[in-house]
């Protein structure tokens, strides 16, 4: 099966009918405003995959003057593999190593400025969640809302984290638990 991050999008879109990549390129980042923007070759090389795997067909294909413009629609096996998706729980993240603990890890093992990392990494955080509120603020849709707020969500836990890294750090830990 394809993975899940683009393909099962995909197929959530498709759902609504048929369209060509160009519309669930755009379709994919309405849905997700606080994501990095689909690459239109994540789209087609996804829709290749699920086309392959029977789960997507195309339905038309046009040329107006310029490439050719595929329009793919649903089958009925990727209906199925849609419902079975939707039903499906997700495993909690492994989020005990990821890029940010990796790097304040990293720096005070080598005695750099593990402190300055975490003040720095703390300021991003702050500057990305006051764009998301005022992104959140402007959204009218409800699942836009949702998206930002699990975005949000995981920026204040990342909050909470680097002030009790800091503490650690600065030897005046603080217990979060």
């Amino acid at each position: 099966m394809t993975p899940v991050s683009v393909a099962h999008v995909l197929l959530g879109v498709l759902a609504h009918g048929p369209a060509h990549g160009y519309d669930l390129k755009r379709a994919h980042d309405a849905r997700f405003p606080s994501a990095k923007p689909l690459a239109y070759g994540q789209v087609y090389t996804a829709l290749a995959k699920l086309e392959r795997e029977g789960l997507v067909e195309v339905v038309e294909t046009k040329r107006d003057g310029g490439p050719d413009r595929t329009t793919y629609a649903l089958t009925d096996e990727g209906a199925a593999a849609l419902r079975d998706w939707l039903a499906t729980t997700e495993s909690p993240g492994p989020y005990s190593a990821d890029d940010l603990v990796r790097k304040a890890v990293t720096a005070l093992r080598l005695g750099t400025d593990a402190a300055g990392f975490l003040r720095s990494q703390r300021a991003v955080h702050l500057a990305r969640m006051r764009d998301l509120l005022t992104r959140q603020r402007a959204a009218a849709e409800v699942d836009a809302r949702i998206e930002i707020d699990h975005t949000i969500f995981h920026l204040d836990a990342d909050l909470r984290w680097l002030e009790t890294a800091a503490g650690r750090v600065s030897g005046k830990e603080t217990d979060q638990s």
